[in-house]
Order: C-alpha cells, then sequence, then structure tokens
C-alpha cells in the first residue's frame, strides 16, 4: 500500500483559512484519484473532494463547495486541500486518501490507502 502522510492542521480562527497537504512518496501509477475527508468525534467519515491524477478533474460535495478546493502538484508528489471561511462546525481529523476508482468518488468504502489524518480546530 501506498503511504500517504498529510500536515498542514491547526487552531484556526472562525472565518480564516488553512491548507492541507498530502504526501505520497512516489504516487503509484495504479491509483485514479486522491480525495480528502473528515470526520468530527461522534460522526461518520466524510467524503469532501477528489481529484483526478492523470487531468486533473475534481469533484467537491455540495457541503463545502465555493469554500474548499483541491489541487494537485505531480512533480512534488502533492495534492492540497484549501480551506477558506473556515466555521466551527468544520473542526474534524481531515484525511486523504487514494483510489484505483476510474470514475470520481467521495464514498470513503472506494478508497484503499489512507493517510493518519491531520487535526483542524476552528474556534476563537
Amino acid at each position: 500500500q501506498v503511504q500517504l502522510v498529510e500536515s498542514g492542521g491547526g487552531l484556526v480562527q472562525p472565518g480564516g483559512s488553512l491548507r492541507l497537504s498530502c504526501v505520497t512518496p512516489g504516487f503509484s501509477l495504479d491509483y485514479n484519484y486522491i480525495g480528502w475527508f473528515r470526520q468530527a468525534p461522534g460522526k461518520e467519515r466524510e467524503g469532501l473532494l477528489c481529484i483526478s491524477l492523470s487531468d486533473g478533474s475534481t469533484y467537491t460535495a455540495d457541503s463545502v463547495k465555493g469554500r474548499f478546493t483541491i489541487s494537485r502538484d505531480n512533480a512534488k508528489n502533492t495534492v492540497y486541500l484549501q480551506m477558506n471561511r473556515l466555521k466551527p462546525e468544520n473542526t474534524a481529523v481531515y484525511y486523504c486518501a487514494a483510489s484505483f476508482f476510474r470514475i470520481p468518488t467521495i464514498d470513503p468504502e472506494d478508497f484503499h490507502s489512507w493517510g493518519q489524518g491531520t487535526q483542524v480546530t476552528v474556534s476563537s
């Protein structure tokens, strides 16, 4: 399995921004999508966005559309999650994961390799 490593989490005030990074040492050519997810205490893991490693096309969940964006830098084996206008209810552990699926998906069941997660806390 490919090991993914998230970073960039921390404490941010409501309305602030944060950029998370997901590094995969040597992207496997077998993987087609990288996705971002979050899990708040007591809640199920929620899919947010995904990006194609081949053409850069993206899919964004309605819950974060207009505030969160996903991008990639293949030369750095890194996928980013830019989060703007953060809200307290966005507090969660954020994960990235890789999928073999050939169509866009943010269903956690479709992803096969996961990072350890990075904590994001939105609070004043």
